[in-house]
């Protein structure tokens, strides 16, 4: 899963690395000696990302022709955030949970909002919450409303999970990028957790959406996985029903990424990535034709991940039916992998952290 196909980026003790099987070489080392580019010299990929895909192809070029020997286990690696994260933008585009959620959180409404099939619906997260797998995760404090519909105040009593994909932008923009600019702006890819207190979320959503309820922490996977490796998984991406507007208008390429979710070692759903509705080139699209920029280490997630069947769905509160969350102690693990070259797999990693008690 780790071969010569996929090798994704990561960064520990200060370094960045590149996966081989259970191993990870040293870029720093290869920097020094001239196999691979000096911007990979740096204790994140940021420089190496805002170099842009011509510097990506070569770097991958190179890799490839390395021998990989001397590697220091992955399991001895203190891993680190990757990169930098610049901003962080989340969206809700999956149409499965769109209408899971409605049903479960509104009952008396009619569905999914009027505009939900003209834009991908997004919101802007906070970058600084945003932690590398393996990170605890304390439960959060916040208010919601009691059954009375009296605020409370104290630790959250929902707390949930949603299997998400992250991309990581590496060159930045002055402006709008159109769809067919997705992958001269867009390096890679993580698996992210976005952690959220359901009870605090719904008490906060109206007007202006969530805040409090997600903002505590976001996990992401210690591994960045190139676009360049899941060509292979490239999808057509669902038909979408009414057409879209013009900026929105793509190829409709999708990825056919496989996600689990365990939580304490015990599979609950398989949530899969080629229903998702809208495609990331339509999300990138989307936040930045208003003439917002994207920077370098920007982080955007497709929302919740979830599927048509009952193992499909990507999040507790649909598996669950508002029922059932997440009790300190938990260990919730996010995994995935996708179809690589003639009949391989290529893994994704995984995303992980520990419930710990509110403070």
């Amino acid at each position: 899963m780790y071969g010569l196909d996929n090798l994704p980026f990561g960064a520990a003790e200060g370094r960045l690395w590149v996966r081989y099987g259970d191993g990870a070489l040293d870029l720093s080392a290869a920097a020094a000696r001239g196999a691979v580019d000096e911007r990979l010299a740096a204790s994140t990929l940021n420089p190496f990302l805002a170099g842009g895909r011509p510097l990506w192809t070569s770097t991958r070029a190179a890799l490839r022709k390395l021998e990989f020997t001397n590697l220091t286990p992955v399991d001895e690696l203190s891993m680190t955030l990757p990169f930098e994260v610049a901003d962080y933008v989340d969206f809700y585009s999956s149409e499965q949970h769109a209408i899971n959620a409605s049903r479960i959180l509104r009952p008396n409404s009619p569905g999914i909002t009027p505009n939900w099939k003209h834009l991908p619906i997004g919101y802007h997260g906070r970058s600084g919450s945003v932690v590398v797998s393996g990170t605890d995760i304390v439960r959060p404090h916040g208010q919601w409303r009691d059954p009375d519909g009296v605020p409370e105040y104290g630790p959250t009593r929902r707390l949930d999970v949603e299997c998400e994909v992250g991309f990581v932008v590496g060159v930045p923009s002055d402006g709008p990028v159109p769809t067919a600019a997705f992958r001269e702006h867009v390096f890679g890819v993580v698996l992210l957790n976005d952690w959220s207190a359901r009870d605090i979320q719904a008490w906060e959503m109206a007007p202006l959406g969530p805040f409090l309820g997600k903002s505590f922490a976001t996990s992401i996977s210690p591994w960045v996985v190139p676009l360049d490796a899941l060509e292979a998984a490239r999808i057509t991406a669902p038909a979408q029903d009414p057409p879209v507007l013009p900026y929105l208008r793509d190829d409709r390429t999708g990825y056919d990424l496989r996600l689990t979710l365990e939580v304490n070692g015990t599979v609950l759903t398989r949530p899969p990535f080629h229903q998702m509705y809208w495609t990331a080139a339509q999300q990138l699209a989307h936040m930045t034709v208003n003439g917002a920029n994207v920077r370098t280490g920007d982080l955007y997630a497709s929302g919740t991940v979830s599927g048509s069947d009952p193992d499909e769905l990507g999040c507790l509160l649909e598996l669950y039916r508002n029922t059932r969350y997440l009790a300190d102690g938990d260990t919730v693990t996010i995994s995935a992998t996708a179809p690589g070259p003639d009949g391989s797999v290529i893994g994704l990693g995984e995303v992980s952290g520990t419930i710990r008690p509110a403070r």
